[in-house]
């Protein structure tokens, strides 16, 4: 595969119009905010946007999606102000795009293909790369009539140098058919399996950690929380979707007692669904996770919405029901507070509130970790031999020690253990537990 590298300063920017239908049961939120979320996407992917054009329907058009006078305010919108990409902020059929794309006679791309591209830029490590490129592959599929007039390069990859919609997957022929993408999806998920393989074998010896994971919408400031709790160095931008590797890390809490905590990928609204199937590897550490930490940019206008948006997504994980703290994010830059109290007592048991930028809050989100620790524990008595003393270490580290005692040459340790990381230590044949 071709090595990543960044893009966004060598190529010209695209010239583009965003266009968005608003359906009759449509918000403010879903029309404008959905477009100024597109024109984010739209500039993170190196594009300039020169306008928008919204239409109010009943129903998408078929043909077009938008109406056909709408759609000659859009050409004239085009030709005046000399713009090359018009980007839909819904996902369009392969017939739309190419009814769209020779009516206009420029290039159309939908969020999901404009996502896929920021993604494919983003990738930095080899699973990444793979799971982005399957996701674009599979978008691929049923769109391949127009990219046989489209996909006119030799050769591609995630990485690659191109315009926006089109970096990603290349193939070594122009008349690519279904034969050969599917064989290279078969491929794809193979080699995603084998890293999956992988990761099991080398992340065996988690088992025995209190899991969490962050969760939250794009950009919501959880790398920086991460980097906050771990000391570590977790690649930090402020732009959309920046994270896309999960990274674990060690974290040392209340009575130097360890948790692991995974940065994962950002939500946000109208998320392909192959993407997320493609992702199912980094997911996965949301899946397995003890407890979610739900990271809020609380200076966002429309902060409730974009939880409701993560919340969907967990929905469709089944996880929602996991314990989970919500992390209120980026609090020094709030003025009104009235907005936070009602979040407070609406969205669960446990929040906090914190800025990553200058570190507020820190100290109380670990205080609520060890908390959420402590519930899970049960108390347990255990004989072990003194010679054994890394198992004698992990339950110190791992757990809370209440009794002490000697026999003969064995150790009676009374400890509050959380279930994982009892079955962990009974796993020791030498371990014995008397109650």
């Amino acid at each position: 595969m071709t090595n990543f590298y960044d893009t966004s300063d060598m190529q010209k920017k695209e010239r583009s119009i965003l266009v968005g239908v608003a359906l009759e049961t449509s918000t403010r939120w879903d029309i404008d905010d959905s477009l100024d979320e597109l024109a984010a996407l739209a500039d993170t992917a190196g594009a300039e946007v020169l306008g928008r054009v919204v239409q109010r329907r009943d129903r998408p058009d078929k043909t077009y999606y938008i109406g056909k006078g709408k759609l000659e305010d859009l050409k004239t919108a085009i030709e005046g102000l000399d713009a090359t990409t018009v980007i839909f902020d819904d996902e369009l059929s392969p017939a739309q795009v190419r009814n769209l794309e020779k009516f206009l006679g420029c290039k159309v791309i939908d969020r999901s293909e404009l996502i896929l591209d920021i993604f494919a830029t983003h990738a930095r490590t080899p699973q990444a790369k793979l799971q982005v490129e399957l996701a674009q592959y599979e978008y691929l599929v049923p769109r391949l009539k127009r990219m046989w007039v489209h996909l006119s390069r030799q050769e591609g990859g995630v990485g690659a140098q191109g315009a926006i919609g089109t970096r990603g997957p290349g193939e070594t022929q122009l008349e690519v058919d279904r034969r050969l993408v599917q064989k290279k999806i078969t491929q794809l998920k193979r080699k995603l399996k084998e890293i999956e393989k992988q990761h099991d074998v080398q992340t065996k010896h988690r088992k025995k950690f209190f899991k969490g994971a962050f969760v939250g919408y794009t950009n919501a400031g959880k790398s920086t929380l991460m980097n906050r709790l771990s000391h570590a160095s977790v690649y930090v931008q402020d732009q959309l979707f920046a994270t896309l590797d999960a990274t674990t890390r060690v974290v040392k809490i209340a009575d130097q007692q360890e948790v692991l905590l995974t940065d994962t990928v950002g939500f946000i609204r109208k998320l392909p669904h192959h993407l997320v199937a493609s992702f199912h590897t980094t997911l996965q550490e949301i899946i397995e996770a003890d407890f979610l930490l739900h990271v809020v940019d609380m200076s966002h206008p429309h902060a409730d919405e974009q939880i409701h948006a993560v919340n969907r997504v967990l929905n469709d994980l089944n996880v929602r029901e996991k314990p989970t703290i919500m992390v209120y994010n980026k609090m020094d830059r709030v003025e009104d507070r009235r907005f936070l109290e009602r979040l407070e007592n609406t969205h669960g048991n446990y929040f906090v509130e914190t800025s990553g930028r200058t570190g507020t809050g820190m100290d109380d989100l670990m205080r609520v970790i060890g908390e959420l620790l402590a519930q899970t524990r049960q108390t347990a008595r255990l004989k072990i031999p003194q010679t054994h003393q890394d198992i004698i270490s992990q339950i110190y580290t791992n757990g809370r020690v209440l009794k002490r005692e000697y026999e003969q040459n064995q150790v009676i340790l009374e400890a509050e253990l959380s279930p994982k990381i009892l079955n962990y230590i009974l796993h020791y044949d030498v371990v014995k537990l008397l109650s």
